[in-house]
């Protein structure tokens, strides 16, 4: 009885995942290409044509420097987008509830969906690293530190992602977190400068910003220097992930957004 269980969760789990990878892939155009477009220009622009006025930083071409942030902020907007409008839509069209009445288990819609988000914020990662290889010369110092941090932050913007579909009522409110949280929180996130050049007043603001534990550790993981003690942002990532599946998992229950 138990296998025969443990195998119907592993098929919806297995069906959840590949419905949400063949949407990002079918429709591939709009969801893989435009940001490789996107980051291309943020090469270009920050990379070739500032970065050569700005010169090193910490030891490292500013376009070296940039690069790793560069990817990983691809990553997690990729997985925060796909995962919000996968799900409200799935509220919009009436399909949510088709798994709701089906014996699935909360914790495996949580994460098929999650899985399909990450899914497509690795997949646009590789995509702009493959880019970034026209710019500059990548190297990895640390493999298993950039793996699983790269993978690591693109569950807990997956579970982001879940969470704002699921508060979402309309196409518009989609677009809210990502406009006046996701972004700034990036921008304020390390990703073209090192904290070490704010005041001490900013630096210790921007110690609240999870974005710039992710992208620290990720360029650590690639070029061997963090502003942030590596331990100290792979515990900050894993207890945000666990808040945030505790709560979405307790959305679900409740049914809010869903059953209203």
């Amino acid at each position: 009885m138990n296998s025969s269980i443990h195998y119907r969760h592993w098929i919806a789990f297995y069906t959840l995942f590949s419905r949400e990878v063949r949407r990002f892939l079918r429709i591939w155009p709009q969801t893989l290409l435009p940001p490789a477009i996107t980051m291309t220009l943020y090469f270009i622009i920050f990379g070739n044509l500032i970065g050569t006025r700005i010169g090193e930083m910490d030891g490292f071409r500013y376009m070296d420097y940039i690069a790793p942030g560069i990817i990983m902020m691809s990553v997690i907007n990729n997985a925060y987008a796909n995962v919000a409008s996968s799900f409200f839509s799935s509220k919009f069209q009436n399909h949510i509830e088709e798994m709701l009445v089906a014996p699935i288990p909360n914790y495996l819609i949580l994460a098929g969906y999650v899985a399909g988000g990450t899914a497509r914020g690795l997949c646009v990662g590789f995509i702009v690293t493959l880019v970034s290889l026209f710019f500059t010369q990548l190297s990895i110092a640390h493999v298993f530190i950039t793996f699983s941090m790269v993978i690591l932050s693109a569950v807990m913007f997956a579970l982001g992602g879940f969470i704002n579909g699921i508060y979402a009522r309309s196409f518009d409110e989609i677009a809210i977190i990502p406009t006046f949280i996701l972004t700034p929180l990036t921008y304020l996130g390390g990703v073209f400068y090192s904290i070490s050049l704010l005041p001490d007043f900013w630096q210790h603001v921007s110690l609240a910003n999870p974005i710039l534990y992710m992208v620290n550790a990720f360029r650590y993981g690639m070029l061997g220097i963090s502003d942030i003690a590596v331990t100290t942002a792979f515990a900050m990532i894993l207890t945000c992930i666990t808040a945030l599946t505790c709560f979405a998992l307790f959305l679900l229950h409740r049914g809010t957004g869903i059953r209203n």
